[in-house]
């Protein structure tokens, strides 16, 4: 009798043992080794043909997505200095910072419609959030594009692109939460921003010298270029009228200009935007330089400012932010390793110094 009860007691112990190797090897799988497959894959990617930056030492980059823990570890050995990256589908980006802590935004994905990245997670884990976990009645799930938030006295306010009431179109919403993780709220009835023909999209808040707050946008439809306009101190409410700072009349363009992004540099305001159809090799990046956050805006002639190497394919969709030493950081996506286009491919997050030289800004 003892004899068949130790012998039980051995079988039981060995299935526990053997479901907790087999919950640390699938935990292994899904925290290291697909992430370090992933991360290999996005390993010294280049960007072309922006203007060489000074030599010297390149700044450490933010810690978005966090680089704790062992799977941490292992994957930051694998970047590049200087360089930060998110090797995972996570398209128009945009970060935020708030004290010591970054927080990064995205396209939604089948999980999430606002996905959110914070410095206490793990590349690649499920430490990614949904920002938004509730949407509007009037919009659709799986159509919530290019979110962007704007810190304000009272919390934060996301800006997001979105399906029209109508379905046809693109329009764009906010919500309002204490924190820059959310759960953002939306109790909105119709769109923020919906002009009368075409649509919105891209929206992008910015903060001009004197602490004024703007957003821009690209309108189709009415004006096909990138819009901006001042917001209410708030950031809830728009103020003025709406003024075109940009149309599509570069040739690498192909009619397509999206994607603002403005910072403020000695005095000077740059646009930065994508062009070109996002889904191709042909997206890439541009810039303007305005005399005021309202424009007039003028774009260097000639090719892009960004545009597509061997490694990496179609860089856009790309956002200014400052660390907080001051330090100015350009965050975009890309496809990489010649995998183009939905379902093989995806639009990994990538982080690169902006330095300006004589007013020319360069990723470097």
């Amino acid at each position: 009798m003892e004899t068949a009860k130790r012998k039980r007691s051995t079988v039981i112990a060995i299935i526990g043992a053997s479901t907790v190797a087999l919950w640390i090897i699938a935990w292994l799988v899904v925290a290291v080794i697909v992430p370090l497959v992933r991360e290999a894959e996005c390993a010294g990617i280049e960007f072309g043909p922006s203007t060489p930056s000074a030599p010297g030492p390149r700044p450490e980059p933010p810690p978005i997505g966090g680089t704790g823990g062992i799977a941490g570890d292992l994957r930051s050995a694998l970047r590049s200095p200087g360089e930060a990256v998110y090797c995972d589908d996570f398209a128009d980006p945009f970060v935020l910072r708030v004290g010591s802590k970054y927080y990064a935004y995205g396209t939604n994905t089948g999980k999430f419609h606002v996905p959110v990245l914070t410095s206490s997670g793990l590349f690649g884990t499920a430490r990614v959030s949904d920002a938004l976990p509730r949407l509007p009645s009037w919009t659709t799930a799986g159509k919530v594009w290019a979110p962007a938030v704007l810190a304000r006295p009272a919390g934060f306010v996301l800006y997001y692109a979105t399906a029209a009431p109508d379905g046809n179109r693109e329009c764009l919403s906010r919500a309002f939460a204490a924190s820059p993780r959310g759960p953002f709220v939306d109790e909105s009835t119709g769109p923020f921003v919906c002009p009368p023909t075409g649509g919105a999209i891209d929206p992008s808040p910015a903060i001009d010298a004197e602490g004024r707050a703007y957003l821009y946008w690209k309108e189709y439809g009415r004006t096909d270029g990138i819009v901006g306009q001042e917001l209410t101190p708030d950031g809830l409410g728009l103020a003025g009228e709406p003024t075109v700072l940009l149309t599509a009349d570069e040739a690498w363009e192909g009619g397509i200009v999206e994607g603002p992004s403005v910072v403020e540099n000695e005095g000077r305001y740059y646009l930065f935007y994508s062009g070109n159809q996002w889904s191709t090799a042909a997206y890439a990046m541009g810039y303007a330089v305005c005399t005021t956050p309202l424009g007039p805006c003028l774009a260097p002639a000639g090719g892009p400012w960004l545009a597509s190497t061997d490694r990496a394919e179609g860089p856009g969709g790309g956002e200014i932010f400052r660390d907080d030493d001051g330090q100015i950081w350009l965050v975009l996506h890309a496809w990489v390793r010649g995998r183009v286009g939905y379902p093989d491919g995806a639009r990994n997050l990538f982080v690169v110094p902006l330095v300006f030289s004589a007013g020319i800004p360069s990723a470097a």
